[in-house]
């Protein structure tokens, strides 16, 4: 095992303190009647200035603060309060239907503000999200469409303002390719029809919005609600995932930028640490992957963070690796530990006998490693056909491949099933010790008997089960991306239940993961699509909804606190692709529980 120790030590800023005071808000329309539903936001008018002499990013190991934004709405009496700090802020007001409004508190006099109705037909249909743009989308085969939302809706929208815009044929081949070379598995057979159908439509929907259909109406009790965020990484970041720590910290992991940052969620104080490249070239095993990418400086590729139930070290899975990394969160050292066989470290997950297990996403594996022993045990899942066993073998050597240029991916044959990348992708730890993990191109999820190691796959009927969790009771929940569905799985008896999310038009989300909060015994889903985020009670099977204050959010993880707080990041790839091109850190809070 190697260390090394960053720079500085990370101050908690535990004497951090401002005067917040409660400012009221009215809202209302040309009319003067209340409007309820108001996403009112207040922010500060010039961002926290930060040290970025790294590159744009905070210097390793010094302390930074951020400030917050929060989002709130509006009552049945168009009214609602938010807290101001003694730094120069803003306002502003959202509704569909209606024209954003911005007010400067300088100019604020505390009385009603009044919003007016949004008539242009393009403003209208720009208010709505992803998702509405995307479900109008008709290759003349649902699979075909499927297997395009599941291959090139994983990075960020497909129906944001980014890629709606009308393109050529030409033009949306040339970014498939990229998008092939950069992790898609998009069929050979999609790669050739799917240009030209993708921008005839842009172009039809463009030219005529009203063919838009109607987006989901917010629901009358988002007053519940209250959302704060705050800023961290920039356009060229991606805040892949996060983990809620026992010492009540939050650590996100900055997968272009090789960067941990660790904050303080009630003041908005962090520290950024670089993982070390640890001998490793840039890129890592994938060194072609991001050559023409802009920026970056990945040499790890940070994914997963999970904590250990021991001494509370993070784990994390670089992707671009053989290897684990670790983070000691006092000493602030981080340390690797090599492994021998396996490709893509992709999520992981402890069990109770400080085991870290982790997919293997391009080996098509499982694999844990035993903290008291330092060794690693791996689990070969089954293959589909002999090609797809000699495509796994033969992973070295086309990586060695991609690293001197070479465009492999765009060279190989890829079928709608991706022969040869099973994609071995969430996992979770059950109560009893059962190993869960979903298997994304197979549409399968498995089981592994974490004393006998004994191997379980099991069909699941619906397509792409992406990230998974388990609940307290020992059932599985499963995010089903291309459906827009969670699924219950009880091992019980077997049972396969599906629960449609909430959403207008209907099947129209690609929900990426899930988080179950065992306490509360509530199911957290990301609305990756929708700018978004549920809540599904599983004990009354009632749903809420919660629209973001970014268009372009793109989720991948929730995490929460003890008080069932919920932590989100914005972790579109790239994040320009994020309204004000700002990944943030998101914290949603409800009154009445």
């Amino acid at each position: 095992m190697n260390t090394i120790r960053p720079l500085l030590s990370f101050a908690l800023f535990s004497a951090f303190a401002v005067s917040v005071h409660a400012l009221p808000v009215r809202v209302v329309d040309a009319q003067g009647k209340p409007l309820p539903t108001v996403m009112v936001s207040v922010a500060p008018v010039t961002p926290a200035t930060i040290d970025a002499s790294d590159n744009g990013y905070a210097e390793p190991g010094k302390p930074q603060r951020a400030l917050f934004e929060t989002h709130r709405f509006t009552n049945a009496a168009g009214a609602t309060d938010l807290p101001t700090g003694s730094e120069p802020w803003k306002l502003r007001l959202r509704k569909p239907g209606f024209k954003d409004v911005l007010v400067e508190g300088k100019d604020y006099a505390g009385k009603p503000l009044v919003m007016a109705a949004e008539t242009d037909p393009m403003e209208l249909a720009a208010q709505k999200p992803s998702n509405v743009w995307t479900s109008t989308v008709d290759f003349g085969d649902e699979n075909l469409k499927k297997e395009w939302l599941l291959q090139c809706n994983f990075c960020h929208q497909q129906g944001s303002v980014f890629l709606r815009r009308n393109r050529t044929a030409e033009e949306w081949s040339t970014v498939m390719r990229r998008m092939v070379r950069y992790g898609a598995r998009l069929s050979t057979e999609g790669q050739k029809k799917i240009p030209g159908l993708i921008s005839a439509h842009w172009e039809k929907i463009n030219a005529n919005p009203a063919l838009l259909p109607a987006a989901t109406p917010w629901p009358s009790d988002l007053d519940r609600f209250t959302v704060r965020e705050m800023p961290i990484g920039d356009s060229f970041s991606q805040m892949h995932d996060l983990l809620h720590h026992s010492n009540g910290l939050i650590y996100v992991g900055d997968n272009l930028q090789d960067r941990v940052y660790e904050i303080n969620p009630r003041s908005g104080a962090y520290t950024v640490y670089k993982v070390p490249p640890f001998g490793s070239p840039h890129g890592g095993l994938l060194a072609g992957r991001l050559v023409d990418f802009p920026k970056h400086e990945t040499y790890q590729g940070i994914h997963s963070l999970a904590e250990s139930p021991k001494d509370g070290h993070i784990f994390i899975t670089p992707s671009y690796q053989r290897r684990l990394l670790e983070f000691d969160p006092k000493t602030k050292q981080f340390s690797y530990h090599a492994m021998d066989q396996g490709f893509y470290p992709h999520t992981i997950r402890f069990d109770a006998k400080d085991r870290a297990w982790f997919t293997l996403a391009l080996s098509n594996q499982i694999a844990h490693f035993d903290r008291s022993t330092r060794k690693f045990t791996y689990y070969d899942l089954p293959y589909r056909s002999v090609g797809e066993r000699i495509t796994t073998f033969l992973m070295p050597t086309l990586f060695k491949l991609m690293s001197w240029g070479l465009p492999v991916a765009n060279w190989a044959p890829v079928d709608h099933q991706s022969t040869g990348v099973t994609l071995p992708y969430g996992i979770d730890t059950a109560p009893d010790g059962t190993i869960w993990f979903a298997r994304l191109h197979t549409d399968e999820i498995g089981s592994i008997d974490g004393e006998t190691g004994k191997l379980t796959m099991i069909k699941t009927g619906f397509k792409a089960p992406r990230r998974l969790r388990v609940d307290r009771d020992g059932n599985v929940w499963i995010a089903a991306f291309n459906e827009s569905l969670v699924v219950r799985y009880e091992p019980k008896t077997g049972t396969f239940t599906r629960f449609d999310l909430p959403i207008l038009p209907k099947g129209s989300d690609t929900p990426y993961s899930l988080n179950v909060d065992k306490p509360r015994h509530q199911v957290w889903v990301n609305g990756t699509n929708s700018d978004s985020i549920y809540r599904f009670d599983i004990a009354s099977q009632k749903w809420d909804w919660i629209p973001l204050s970014r268009k372009g959010t793109f989720t991948r993880d929730v995490e929460f606190s003890p008080e069932g707080k919920v932590y989100i990041t914005g972790a579109a790839f790239p994040s320009w692709h994020i309204e004000d091109a700002q990944p943030t850190l998101m914290e949603i809070s409800v009154a009445g529980k």
